[in-house]
């Protein structure tokens, strides 16, 4: 059988049984998809290959993060600020207790200083009211040209009778201090009576209950009578009586009269000075009794609850 000729230079077309020529098969393949850039790493990975664990583990904690502050910016948007009770009830209830405790402290404070026998109507002594010195009144007696209080407290003195000391003492706000005006015993004064000029009187230190005294042992510093406090409540007797003289024209014991005290015994003038101890009563001065009237011998009756005076006759 003959066959046809081929024309010179034309290339041959014989190919397996369904391959095609290289330039018509890459007309024919459609072109390879790009990964989407926004796609993340697991659904970049292809069929074969797995996410290495680290990656993973990075991944969710990320993710765990991010739900973290968007729940918090939404429950502080919800919840608002916190209102200032909240942020400051615990300094409230500090200052609170504090008052309170200070208010406790000031009531028993008082209720220390006050004699045992002072009834309802007593009153503390007014600067701008002048009221009298009855019988029962709890007062300080202050040194007329040093200032200094009337004191005595539950130490001895190291000389002399040993009894229990008396000082002037410089502060005003002391407990020891505070004197209570009696009477002679078996007399028919009573509580709230007033006392005039010439009265014999005793003073009882309120908080040791003993009568102020003077014999004629010499004082520590001075050498002159000695004063102390001696005796209790059922022990009295003639070396704690003092007589009241009031200075001027006035006839009854007044909160603004000046006055001496001058003692039945040995006749002589409660007195004080600037002279001060130096050790045990560091600071306080010195009481003593004189026999002559010197400024040094003048007192006032300073703070105090004065009992009312008595309108009985």
């Amino acid at each position: 059988m003959s066959l046809m000729s081929r024309p010179r230079g034309e290339p041959s077309r014989s190919f397996r049984a369904g391959a095609l020529p290289s330039n018509e098969a890459a007309a024919v393949a459609p072109p390879a998809t790009q990964p989407s850039q926004g796609l993340s790493r697991r659904s970049r990975a292809g069929p074969g290959e797995r996410q290495q664990p680290g990656e993973a583990a990075s991944l969710a904690v990320a993710l765990a993060r991010e739900r973290i502050r968007r729940s918090g910016e939404a429950e502080g948007e919800e919840e608002g600020p916190v209102p200032f009770w909240q942020r400051t009830w615990f300094l409230a209830l500090l200052l609170a207790m504090a008052a309170a405790s200070f208010a406790i402290a000031l009531l028993l404070y008082l209720g220390l200083d006050l004699p045992e026998a002072s009834p309802a109507q007593s009153y503390a002594a007014d600067p701008d009211n002048v009221v009298e010195i009855t019988y029962g009144s709890a007062i300080k007696l202050m040194h007329e040209r040093t200032k200094f209080r009337l004191h005595s407290h539950d130490v001895p003195y190291g000389s002399g009778s040993g009894q229990q000391s008396v000082t002037s003492f410089p502060n005003v706000d002391d407990s020891n201090s505070y004197w209570i005006v009696r009477p002679q015993p078996d007399t028919s004064a009573k509580q709230g009576n007033p006392i005039t000029h010439g009265t014999v009187v005793r003073l009882q230190h309120m908080r040791t209950r003993k009568w102020l005294h003077s014999h004629m042992h010499a004082s520590p510093i001075t050498g002159n009578l000695e004063v102390s406090c001696f005796g209790g409540e059922n022990e009295s007797d003639t070396g704690d009586y003092w007589r009241l003289e009031i200075e001027g024209s006035g006839k009854s014991w007044r909160q603004n009269q000046k006055i001496r005290l001058r003692h039945v015994d040995t006749g002589g003038y409660l007195h004080s000075h600037d002279r001060k101890y130096t050790r045990i009563a560091g600071g306080q001065q010195e009481v003593c009794g004189v026999g002559d009237k010197r400024p040094d011998n003048v007192w006032l009756a300073a703070e105090g609850v004065y009992l009312p005076v008595n309108q009985q006759k």
